[in-house]
Parts: C-alpha cells; sequence; structure tokens
C-alpha cells in the first residue's frame, strides 16, 4: 500500500475579515497577535494576547531563508516548525480566548492546509469583509495580514472557533496611529512647571483623581521621568507604544474642555513629541509649583528609590553626572549612595546639576499663576479652583 498525497482541505467559504477604521479595537473583543515576542513587546494593539507562531529565532532562520533561499523554501520550514508546536499554539490560543484545549489530528490539518505551497495555500486562503463583528468574534493578526494569520485562522476555523482576521494585521493598525498622530487637537492646555522634585507628576495625578480627563500624563505613557537618570525603576516605552498610549487617551476625551501637562523638553527619553503635544505645550498656559529644598529631596529620594533594583540602576547613570560636574567629582556621587547618604546626594544634585538646567530652560515661558506644591492634593485643589475661575 503506498502513501497517498496530502489533498488541500476544501475551506469553503473565504476566511472572515474586518477592518479597523481608528486605532481604538472594539472593545470587549479578544485579540489574538501572532507575531513574535520581539514584535510585540516593540508594540501591539491594547489588550492583544502575544501567541507567537513563532519566536524570535525562528522567525530569524524564516527569514534568513526567505532572503537566501526563496519563499517555497521558507515555507517549508515554517510549516516544519508550526506542526512540532502546533498543540501548544492551539493551547494557547484556546487558553486566551477561552476555548477548550484541542489535541487530536492538529498536526495532520496543519499538512494538509499548507498542502500545495504558498501559490495554493495563498489562492485557498482568500479573505471576506465583514461590516460588523460578531458578538463571539476573536480578532486575529500577525504583521501584515498574510499567510501567518491566515493559516492559523484556517485551522481554528476548521476547529469551530469564531477567528476574524484584522484587515491588514498589525502594520495597519500602526498606518491608524501614525494617521491619528499627524491629527491630534488639545483643549486650552495648562502646563505644570517647576524645579526638579517639587512634585509635578504628584499634583497631575491628584488633579486627574479629582476631574477625571483633565491631564495626559506624558511621563506615564513613556514611562520615563524625562531626566537623565529618568529610566530608573522605570521600562521605557517604545516610540509606537508611546503614540498608540497617547491615541488611546486622547479618543477618551477632555469633559473639563481644558487639559493639563507636566512641562517637558521636546524629548521624554528617547520619545519625541507630536508635534501637536509640543503646540500644546509651549503655547499653553504655564502655572508654576514651588516648595521646600527639603520636600524636593523627599520626594525624589521616595521615587527614584521605590524598587528594588533602583541603587544598582542609579550606581551606573550616576557617573555620567560625575563626569559633567568635573573631576572632583570622580566617583564621589557613587560614594554617597552607597554609603546611604542619598538626602546629602540629591542635595548636590539639586544644586550643582537639576536647578541650573532648569533656570536656563524656564526663562522662556510667562508664569501666569504660583502654587505651592508641597500637599499635592490641596495643590491639584487650588489648580482646579483657579482655572475654573479664569472661565
Amino acid at each position: 500500500m503506498t502513501d497517498q498525497p496530502l489533498r488541500p482541505p476544501d475551506l469553503g467559504l473565504a476566511l472572515p475579515s474586518f477592518s479597523l477604521t481608528a486605532p481604538t479595537p472594539p472593545a470587549g473583543v479578544p485579540i489574538v497577535d501572532l507575531r513574535s515576542p520581539s514584535e510585540y513587546a516593540l508594540d501591539h494593539l491594547p489588550g492583544a494576547i502575544n501567541v507567537p507562531l513563532f519566536d524570535d529565532d525562528e522567525r530569524a532562520v524564516v527569514g534568513t531563508l526567505y532572503r537566501q533561499r526563496g519563499p517555497d523554501e521558507a515555507f517549508e520550514r515554517g510549516i516544519e516548525i508550526v506542526v512540532a508546536k502546533v498543540r501548544e499554539l492551539v493551547d494557547a490560543v484556546g487558553s486566551a480566548i477561552g476555548h477548550a484545549a484541542v489535541r487530536d489530528g492538529l498536526e495532520e490539518r496543519v499538512r494538509r492546509i499548507a498542502a500545495g505551497g504558498t501559490e495554493g495555500l495563498g489562492g485557498r486562503l482568500e479573505t471576506s469583509e465583514l461590516d460588523e463583528l460578531p458578538a463571539d468574534a476573536v480578532l486575529l493578526h500577525c504583521w501584515r495580514g498574510g499567510m501567518r494569520s491566515r493559516s492559523v485562522a484556517a485551522l481554528l476555523r476548521e476547529l469551530g472557533w469564531p477567528v476574524v482576521l484584522l484587515e491588514g494585521g498589525y502594520r495597519e493598525y500602526r498606518r491608524l496611529v501614525h494617521a491619528r498622530v499627524g491629527e491630534l487637537e488639545f483643549p486650552a492646555a495648562f502646563v505644570l512647571r517647576g524645579m526638579t522634585g517639587v512634585g509635578k507628576t504628584l499634583v497631575l495625578n491628584a488633579l486627574e483623581r479629582r476631574l477625571p480627563g483633565s491631564t495626559v500624563d506624558l511621563e506615564g505613557l513613556a514611562d520615563h521621568r524625562s531626566s537623565i537618570l529618568g529610566m530608573v525603576g522605570r521600562e521605557p516605552r517604545s516610540q509606537k507604544t508611546f503614540e498608540t498610549g497617547l491615541c488611546l487617551r486622547v479618543a477618551d476625551g477632555f469633559p473639563t474642555g481644558w487639559v493639563a501637562f507636566e512641562g517637558e523638553s521636546r524629548k521624554v527619553g528617547d520619545i519625541v513629541l507630536p508635534d501637536a503635544v509640543w503646540k500644546a505645550l509651549t503655547g499653553g498656559t504655564s502655572i508654576t509649583l514651588t516648595t521646600s529644598t527639603e520636600r524636593r529631596v523627599q520626594v525624589l529620594c521616595d521615587d527614584y528609590l521605590a524598587t528594588p533594583g533602583s541603587r544598582a540602576e542609579l550606581l551606573q547613570q550616576l557617573p555620567f553626572i560625575e563626569g559633567r560636574l568635573g573631576e572632583r567629582w570622580k566617583g564621589e556621587l557613587c560614594r554617597l549612595l552607597e554609603t546611604g547618604r542619598e538626602h546629602e546626594l540629591v542635595e548636590i544634585l539639586l544644586e550643582r546639576y537639576y536647578d541650573q538646567r532648569y533656570g536656563h530652560s524656564e526663562k522662556r515661558h510667562p508664569v501666569a499663576h504660583t502654587v505651592d506644591s508641597t500637599d499635592p492634593e490641596a495643590c491639584a485643589a487650588e489648580i482646579a479652583a483657579w482655572i475654573a475661575a479664569r472661565g
């Protein structure tokens, strides 16, 4: 008895797909991102769950084959990888979307779907766009809505799962975000300014608690404090992730009719602020926060030493500032931190580094109002009342 060749499955109707018209995915719809972990980490749709078809090493292997040997060899190697891990893949997707695990015949199903190579597969995996998503839909996508997502969608549809392809994949979503960033508009802006350590972020957060939707926390979106040591204890985000978060925040609106920002330079860490944000910051009404040096020192100590690994991170970054301050400071700032003299260290940083730079950069911003920020909640209340009184 001879082995019979695998016959491509009769997939019936085209795979259902759905197009987004804005960078705000449908609420409550599970989203499965099939891209590699590094692609996902750089940016992803809000709420998407990463179930990579290929891990980073596997993606590199397939990509190299595609460039050096052509699409057919890359396809064959990709299928080998998928067959070897299809149970794990289906289990992960099932867990993400609440469907029971399937074990039997998965490898055979993959081989049947892939039979005929890239040309045959492409001809069978056409899509049919839906006007609206079914109530139980699960959105599935890869980089551009190509073979990765279509092949997996075909497999899961055979299992009876209600997956729908995201038309154009992540690339199309990113295009929507990029377009929206270029169209951003903000209402009347108020910008919290003040010396390093006055607690601008604390006041901004207090203002948001008092008046939800009244602020945009740029440093929160970037996960960076916008200073030379701003990454300590944080996980700075990519430009793409920042822009995704910014679009979602703006989409929520500004019920107060105005917006408050914390004063920033054009860059927050490695993030470049979009033109619309920069225009709002430079054209906004400046409110200066003030407090005592002792309070500033305590705010900075509480913030920068908040996580277990903060000291080690600071020890890596401080030599740069020592170099800026001059030869006599070489190793001195690190010694202060290592011997538990954090308050003394922060006082030196304020006096000899941060305050001089702040004084130079802030001269160009006329001050409309000054508030004591020692108590962030009281400060936020005064700012809210002052803005309201302006009409």
